[in-house]
This record gives C-alpha cells, sequence and structure tokens, in this order.
C-alpha cells in the first residue's frame, strides 16, 4: 500500500512563510504548498532601498525554498475551514489538512487622514517601493519630501533619501524613535541632523494634499510627496474567512499558535495574536514563529502535544544610510535598555543581519530543524505588545 501523506499549504512567502515551509519538510510524507501573490521573495527591511535608488529588495525563491515544494503565484481570497479548502483569486481551490497563516503585514488603513489614502504613499510592499521609487524619479532632487511616521520604518526611509540629496522633513507625531532608549533617540536624533532631515518631533499630518500636507494645528507645509510609514496593518484573509480575529484583524490563537476557531489552522507572523499578545512586527519575530508554527503541525502529526511558543528578543537594528545606524539592545521581553552601537560599526552589524535573515532560509532549506532562536522572553500574564 502507498503512504498515506500530508498536504500543508502556507498562505504568505514572506519570512515566516518561507522559514515554515522548509522546516515541514523535516517529515518526508508532507507535501507542501507555499501559495504568495508575487513570483519573488521580498526582503521587506530592504524596501526603503529599493525606493531611495540604493539596493533590491528581492530574492529568486529558487534560492531559499527547499526541493519539493509547490509555489502557486496567486492570492488567497477565502479558508473554507469546513472543507479544509483555500479559494484562490485566479479561481483555483486547494485542499489542505494542515493550513499555515502567514501572510504577513501590510500599510496602515489611511482613510481617517483626509487625502492619504489618494496622495501619501506607503511604503509597507513591494508595489508600493516600486511606485514611491518611480514618483521620486520625476521629481527634482530638491523637491521637498516628508514622511510621516519615525519608527523604525520612518527613520530608515528618511536618511536614505536623505543621504540622497533628498530635502526631507520627518513628522513624528509626538514621538522620535518610540521603540528605542531614552539614549537612543537623543542620539537618533543628533544623526538625523548630521544627515539634513528636518524633524518635527511633536508634529502630526491632519491631511495630505497634492503639493502640501497640513499639521494638526493647521499648518501647511510645502510636501511634493509624502511618504506614510506610521502604522500597520493585516490582510483582511481571516476576519473575511469567518475566523476570530484580534481588532486589526490578525488571526487569534492560543500559545502553541493553534486558531482558536480550528487547530488544523496556525498562523505564524505578522498576521499571529497567541493569546491576544501579538509580538513585535519583525522579522526577528518572524523567522521564529515561522519555525514554531511548522513546529506544531509537526508534533500533531506525530501524535504529541505541541510546545507553546518560546522566544525572545534582542534589541532593534536601525540603519540611518549607507554608511550610519544605531544598534538598540533590549531585554528579552523587547523592553529597550540604555546601552546601544551607533556609527560605521552598527552600520556593518545592521547589514550583516539582513543578510543572515536570507541566510537563516536557505540554510532551513538544506537542513530542516537547523534554525534555532534565542528563548525566555515572553510572559503571557504580563507581556504586552512593544512600541513600532
Amino acid at each position: 500500500m502507498s503512504q498515506q501523506r500530508t498536504h500543508v499549504v502556507v498562505i504568505g512567502g514572506g519570512y515566516a512563510g518561507t522559514l515554515a515551509a522548509n522546516r515541514l519538510r523535516g517529515r518526508t510524507d508532507i507535501d507542501i504548498t507555499l501559495v504568495n501573490p508575487r513570483p519573488d521573495f521580498v526582503q521587506r527591511i530592504r524596501l526603503h532601498q529599493l525606493a531611495a535608488g540604493t539596493g533590491t529588495a528581492v530574492a529568486d525563491y529558487d534560492s531559499l525554498l527547499g526541493d519539493g515544494i509547490a509555489l502557486v503565484v496567486d492570492t488567497a481570497t477565502r479558508i473554507d475551514t469546513a472543507a479544509r479548502t483555500v479559494h484562490l483569486a485566479a479561481g483555483d481551490t486547494l485542499v489542505y489538512d494542515y493550513l499555515v497563516y502567514a501572510v504577513g503585514s501590510t500599510a496602515a488603513d489611511l482613510a481617517a487622514v483626509p487625502g492619504a489614502t489618494e496622495l501619501a504613499y506607503p511604503i509597507a510592499e513591494l508595489e508600493q517601493a516600486e511606485r514611491l521609487r518611480a514618483a521620486l524619479g520625476r521629481l527634482p532632487v530638491d523637491a521637498p519630501v516628508t514622511v510621516v511616521g519615525a519608527g523604525l520604518t520612518g527613520l530608515e526611509t528618511a536618511v536614505e533619501l536623505a543621504d540622497r540629496g533628498r530635502a526631507v522633513r520627518l513628522v513624528c507625531g509626538g514621538t522620535l524613535a518610540p521603540a528605542l532608549s531614552a539614549a537612543g533617540r537623543r542620539s537618533v536624533a543628533k544623526r538625523l541632523a548630521r544627515h539634513h532631515v528636518e524633524v518635527l518631533v511633536t508634529a502630526s499630518v491632519a491631511e495630505v494634499r497634492s503639493d502640501s500636507v497640513v499639521l494638526a494645528d493647521g499648518t501647511g507645509l510645502p510636501s511634493a510627496v509624502t511618504i506614510w510609514t506610521a502604522g500597520f496593518g493585516v490582510p483582511a484573509l481571516a476576519r473575511a474567512s469567518g475566523l476570530d480575529t484580534d481588532e486589526l484583524g490578525r488571526l487569534r490563537t492560543d500559545e502553541t499558535l493553534t486558531s482558536v476557531d480550528d487547530d488544523r489552522v496556525v498562523a505564524a507572523g505578522d498576521a499571529a495574536a497567541p493569546s491576544g499578545q501579538p509580538l513585535r512586527m519583525s522579522c526577528q519575530a518572524a523567522n521564529p514563529l515561522g519555525a514554531q508554527a511548522a513546529d506544531t503541525v509537526l508534533a500533531r502529526l506525530a501524535g504529541a502535544p505541541p510546545d507553546s511558543i518560546d522566544q525572545a528578543f534582542v534589541g532593534s537594528c536601525v540603519s540611518l544610510g549607507r554608511g550610519d545606524a544605531i544598534i538598540q539592545t533590549a531585554r528579552r521581553d523587547d523592553t529597550p535598555v540604555n546601552l546601544f552601537v551607533g556609527g560605521r560599526v552598527a552600520a556593518g552589524i545592521k547589514e550583516a543581519v539582513c543578510r543572515s535573515t536570507l541566510w537563516q532560509l536557505r540554510r532551513e532549506a538544506a537542513r530542516p530543524g537547523s534554525f534555532f532562536w534565542l528563548k525566555g522572553g515572553r510572559d503571557t500574564h504580563t507581556a504586552a505588545p512593544s512600541p513600532r
């Protein structure tokens, strides 16, 4: 008799989904299908470089996925948990025994800010970064550019553009670099000044116009391009499929990353909300979550109880152009401490970290089960989501 095989569908080919798909190859009796809307892997931590014209942000899946994983380039539109099927935009349907929900995150919903949806340029996805790059290419280099949001993405985007000679203004909305310590924020402020970025810490944008932004106090400022980096959202797939989600739309799971609605659905990455306490949206969290989601599926197939998630943070890396950066250290629960590294040494560390994310995926493809991560940072009784 032929061996009965298990079919696992992974929705989302980002850091978490790709790691999970590769790790599932630890069993030879699993057929793995990875569904992704693009034919290439998007390295989101480099999208600001793509937009500024200082680097690329895609990698070939042939170099990242292990043998035997079927890549389906399409968008999942609905999950039917009763029938265990995934409906795709092109009209096809995939049948699964287990499903890994790793759809990642998107730009925030901008509907609350007049003009933002129509005129602002988010940078959370590949197509958005390409659109921004094209818009910048049509402008003279001295045209005013406004970056809204002073989290890690906003900082990296602002300096990347300023170092290309752009006139950049950063509107922080109340706090500069909220994920950093007080000492780290002071250092970032000084570095932004050296990179000739104008910083408005307390200001917030109330309206986006085609050639300006209007601040909450009514002040109008010229802005040929307004880049929106404040906040993130998630795809609506889980909610549209009738699965329980948190307020943002992340799939609610238990501590084994299993959906509270269906034990055949396991989540990983930015779109997972374990015990209603999601981890910070980052590739630092995504790869370990992808590994643990795969381990949950593998445990169930082996008839064993899956482990609760156990992972820790080490800090935050923010590049400030190609030759400067801040490496902010943190406690394992992601609370920043007053210890950081800056300058060219930090820039080298940041670049090594970016390269290591792809190396981790390739290593897991070659040796399923080899990925390891720091543990001991999560306390479901006291943990709270960290600021971006």
